[in-house]
């Protein structure tokens, strides 16, 4: 008979959000066990490539009761860098962590009470099994890589791989590449690919551009200046939930130099295309948008660099002026057309970089919608009692999904299971917690 177990708070995933999770339950004098498929850190530091940026910056690595502490706060470390940051906050807050155990499946008692402690039992792929009161589900929004049905109809000759099984030039067999997406993943991939010195094609596609340092400062500290976080995360919708979530403006490039955009790609020389539709074979049938995307990504930078002048002026800050100020370089941009023969341009390979979905086969079908996605409030409440998420967005905003997010994420989560334990027991003690 299979080991059964109990703990009063399953945390799935042993990510920053599942460790900010454990460490804000472990504030307040909570246990719980953190159960990992992987190991701590398992998507920065695995299924990443070798040189990826975290595009929100070094700032934004922080986790309870802990913040960033290296000597360069305004750049942008490697993603391995933070799965290592990871690993070791874990360690030395003792949070019970479980790599290398994966869940099979949630099965929620349907007789459960209020008062019962076992309202969750989690089944693990080796056997076991884990009552809980509490269940917090930390996988995440970005856990299953995308891949447009297009793909399907490419030659098979032509090498295909999504960003989250690339990992670096060498990896790729010879001749050009063609980049699909122009979010983070895209552009510094593009940027990675032309300075090995490889022919490289960018399809494009809607995203914005912000600048990495402007007027003294970097980006991060003007965000916090004049409360542009919000924009910074904030996203468009379409009117129902989201296959494939979106991502952050650009920011970050590999040299640390300057900033990264159409404008900088299109200068080094990497071949701007439009928005992949169709694909026949070895032609790939395109939008011709380049021109469009790349004005709608510069309006979004000026954007910025409009609001934080604004600011400056309006509150009488005395900083120096920027002359020429930043902008996407529009100058070596220009229409592509609508074909794109992949054996004309010698391209032998293709990088899907068109995002993630969310991935919860693992939950009830109960507590998810028509489109497997979780039902959810504010993107941390489950439909049922005891139920929580960590890293959902919260409607058109990624605030929630954001690297530091975890703090407020964990705390609110712990406030609400040690109010669950207060009322439960009977105890005196405050439901008030800071």
């Amino acid at each position: 008979m299979s080991e059964v177990e109990y703990a009063e708070t399953v945390v799935i995933g042993a990510g920053q959000q599942g460790c900010g999770v454990a460490a804000s339950l472990q504030e307040l004098g909570r246990e719980s066990v953190v159960l990992e498929r992987g190991e701590i850190g398992q998507a920065w530091g695995r299924e990443r490539w070798d040189s990826l940026l975290v595009g929100s910056g070094n700032r934004s690595v922080r986790f309870p009761g802990w913040e960033y502490d290296g000597d360069d706060p305004d750049g942008f470390m490697p993603g391995r860098e933070l799965a290592r940051r990871l690993r070791r906050y874990a360690q030395e807050r003792n949070l019970r962590v479980r790599q290398h155990t994966a869940v099979r499946e949630v099965e929620c008692p349907p007789d459960a009470s209020d008062r019962d402690e076992v309202r969750f039992r989690t089944h693990l792929s080796d056997g076991g099994s884990i009552e809980s009161r509490n269940l917090v589900v930390a996988v995440g929004g970005y856990a299953a890589p995308r891949v447009p049905a297009l793909a399907a109809g490419i030659d098979p000759t032509v090498t295909q791989l999504h960003s989250h099984h690339y990992r670096n030039a060498e990896s790729l067999p010879d001749g050009a590449v063609l980049v699909v997406g122009a979010g983070i993943s895209g552009q510094q991939i593009a940027d990675e690919l032309v300075d090995a010195g490889r022919d490289v094609f960018l399809s494009v596609g809607r995203h914005s551009a912000w600048p990495r340092h402007y007027r003294g400062r970097s980006l991060h500290d003007w965000m916090f200046v004049f409360s542009l976080d919000e924009e910074y995360v904030r996203v468009g919708t379409g009117g129902g939930p989201a296959k494939v979530l979106p991502g952050l403006p650009v920011a970050a490039v590999q040299d640390g130099s300057g900033d990264l955009n159409l404008g900088t790609l299109a200068r080094k020389g990497v071949v701007l295309v439009g928005s992949a539709r169709a694909a026949e074979g070895r032609t790939l049938l395109l939008e011709d948008n380049v021109v469009t995307v790349a004005e709608a990504s510069a309006r979004s930078f000026r954007q910025v660099i409009d609001a934080i002048d604004t600011g400056i002026r309006e509150q009488g800050y005395p900083v120096p002026e920027q002359r020429p100020a930043p902008a996407v370089d529009l100058d070596h941009i220009s229409p592509f057309g609508d074909i794109l023969d992949l054996a004309r341009q010698g391209i032998t390979s293709i990088i899907w970089c068109t995002g993630f979905g969310p991935d919860y086969r693992i939950l009830p079908a109960r507590v998810l919608d028509d489109h497997g996605a979780p039902r959810q409030r504010k993107g941390i409440l489950g439909v049922i009692p005891g139920l929580y998420y960590a890293g959902l967005p919260d409607g058109n905003s990624l605030a929630p999904v954001a690297i530091g997010a975890n703090v407020e994420n964990g705390r609110f989560i712990a406030r609400r299971i040690n109010v669950d334990h207060i009322l439960r027991t009977g105890s005196q003690a405050s439901v008030i917690t800071p």
